[in-house]
């Protein structure tokens, strides 16, 4: 993603996982036909090294989970600053929040949204 609209759009109108490292908000797509990720790293995180590393590890994690994610989803990962002193928690803390917005936003799709 790199539109603010859909950025917003999906952590306002989407659903919410979070976890002590990161925040994963999902909703689903204007496009039903593909997944769309994006990454929000503040400089709460650290100085621009220390993003940019986070960044690219959460890279590598979305992209081992988006064969198993179903198409026509928005996720948007929000770093918090324990992604940066805590990186051996990143993996745990992103496969399960990943997951629960998944199912989160199936559920509200499955019971016709609240929205």
């Amino acid at each position: 993603m790199q539109r603010s609209e859909d950025f917003l759009r999906a952590s306002r109108r989407g659903v919410r996982a979070g976890r002590s490292t990161l925040v994963v908000h999902a909703g689903p797509s204007r496009t039903a036909e593909s997944v769309r990720v994006g990454f929000v790293v503040s400089k709460a995180v650290g100085n621009a090294v220390t993003r940019n590393r986070v960044k690219r590890r959460l890279r590598h994690l979305a992209a081992d989970r988006l064969p198993v994610t179903p198409a026509g989803v928005d996720l948007v990962v929000r770093a918090l600053p324990r992604a940066a002193t805590n990186p051996a928690e990143l993996p745990v803390d992103f496969a399960s929040a990943w997951a629960q917005a998944l199912r989160k936003v199936a559920e509200r799709t499955a019971g016709g949204g609240r929205r």
